[in-house]
């Protein structure tokens, strides 16, 4: 069974910055994508930023050149670098990952969902 543990939420003011990472574990043995979502109250879940296991990265244009997502392969962990947040960055952030994962017959691609994580933004 593969998990995702998220941290470093929090509450914090316009113009600061927070790191968020997420780590997954459990019987991974191939990464396709790994990224972040977030959802405000009373919006749909949006994706923030992605990346594929080619390398390249995607960041929605709302965050684009404020927020930077990276991952370590070795860890099988992914970042999200948020810099310069603004109060409509508050939601509840969500990381992603669509991993090779399972035994045996069990053994397939599947999406990954984090537990979410906090993010205020607010003076």
């Amino acid at each position: 069974q593969v998990q995702l543990v998220e941290s470093g939420g929090g509450l914090v003011q316009p113009g600061e910055s927070l790191t968020l990472s997420c780590t997954a574990s459990g019987m991974i043995f191939g990464f396709n994508a790994m990224g972040w979502y977030r959802q405000a109250p009373g919006k749909q879940r949006e994706l923030v930023a992605i990346i594929r296991s080619g390398g390249m990265a995607e960041h929605a244009d709302s965050v684009n050149g404020r927020f930077t997502i990276s991952r370590d392969n070795a860890k099988n962990s992914v970042y999200l670098q948020m810099d310069n947040l603004k109060t409509e960055d508050t939601a509840v952030y969500y990381c992603y990952a669509n991993l090779l994962a399972g035994l045996g017959s069990d053994l397939a691609e599947h999406d990954y969902w984090g537990q979410g994580t906090q993010v205020t933004v607010s003076s």
